[in-house]
């Protein structure tokens, strides 16, 4: 995913999501009457855990998280959804809710899609039950590959496959986001995040400014991030369909 930047294109167009510029051609005239741009402010909580989701949000800019929240009020973030995706797969999956809360980490765009129509496209059977399936596939690499991270590898190498992950899905390296948030997607303490981050800007890898981290070497954080980065974007790189080029 790193090698194909999100560029920023206005105005907004159902195929800046990957999945629904991959539709063949009558499969995306069919579905475009029924899709609804939609803001997607920044700390926004689109669902809670359990809760029975009635749509389907395809990003075109931004990142959504998925939170899993423990009864003593700690939470870690188990996967992250930017324009290569899809929001709300449980509609379609079956199961009708999620034990995860899905909230915007980073402001962005969406055109969202009802739970009877993706419904009635999925019974289809055609190309967007193919690459939703795909992407749940990848979606579960992704989920996996980071509670062995969270388990074996260090945090600083945590926070750096973190960063990583986020930049490919934002058109730019900046991350606008507090140390403290960090932290709690993390499920770490943030004093732990100002140290680590700390010291990657001593490295000059990052700059930091109020409610903001900005990468300034890729080469050399991506030369520090553990090995889980690698496996789930290759992960994705093997199932989803190619990024469009919009520069």
């Amino acid at each position: 995913m790193s090698k194909n930047k999100i560029a920023k294109v206005l105005p907004s167009d159902p195929k800046q999501n990957r999945i629904l510029a991959a539709l063949p051609a009558k499969d995306y005239e069919r579905l475009l009457p029924d899709l609804e741009l939609v803001d997607m402010p920044l700390g926004w909580t689109m669902s809670e855990s359990g809760d029975h989701v009635n749509f389907l949000h395809f990003p075109i800019s931004g990142i959504v998280s998925l939170i899993y929240s423990l009864e003593d009020g700690s939470s870690s973030e188990t996967a992250l959804v930017g324009n290569e995706g899809m929001v709300g797969i449980s509609i379609f999956m079956g199961g009708e809710s999620m034990p995860t809360s899905t909230e915007v980490q980073s402001a962005g765009k969406a055109y969202r899609l009802s739970r009877k129509v993706m419904k009635r496209e999925f019974s289809l059977g055609g190309q967007l039950q193919h690459l939703a399936l795909l992407f749940t596939q990848a979606m579960i690499a992704q989920t996996s590959q980071t509670a062995v991270c969270n388990q074996h590898h260090a945090l600083d190498q945590q926070i750096c496959r973190w960063m990583l992950m986020s930049l490919d899905r934002l058109p730019d390296n900046e991350l606008v986001i507090t140390q403290e948030a960090i932290g709690q997607l993390l499920g770490v303490r943030r004093e732990s995040v100002t140290q680590i981050v700390g010291q990657l800007e001593k490295d000059e890898l990052v700059l930091r400014a109020r409610g903001r981290i900005t990468v300034v070497n890729r080469p050399k954080l991506e030369e520090r991030v553990c090995e889980c980065y690698a496996v789930v974007n290759d992960e994705y790189e093997r199932l989803l369909p190619c990024k469009q080029s919009a520069k």
